[in-house]
């Protein structure tokens, strides 16, 4: 049976205007731990994309699928954009979150709860 901790769409990069990689998951605290030890062989493992920097909470999996395709096609400048606009130290987001939530940093701006 698949887990649903916490559905997001997700950007994770190797450094500051570095290498992205775009990503859809039903589990993010544990995507964002695969892709820091990179368990994975591919794109992120081998670009070193292990800094979690922008991540959108979804209501299910074929809102967060459709929104990761939209977000495929962006230009990287308005990917660039978005992470600035709500994470402009490019700080890596994973660790945030580890805590409760109203001791974030940063949290996903769609997020209503």
């Amino acid at each position: 049976m698949a887990r649903y901790d916490l559905i997001a769409v997700y950007l994770m990069a190797s450094k500051r205007n570095g290498t992205l990689y775009l990503g859809v998951t039903s589990d993010l605290l544990n995507r964002g731990l695969e892709h820091r030890e990179g368990r994975f062989p591919g794109f992120s493992r081998k670009h070193g994309c292990a800094l979690l920097v922008w991540w959108e909470e979804q209501q299910g999996m074929p809102s967060a699928i459709a929104r990761e395709k939209d977000i495929k096609k962006w230009r990287r400048a308005w990917k660039l954009n978005l992470i600035e606009k709500n994470n402009p130290q490019w700080r890596d987001l994973y660790e945030d979150l580890l805590l409760p939530q109203h001791l974030r940093l940063y949290d996903d701006p769609w997020h209503e709860g």
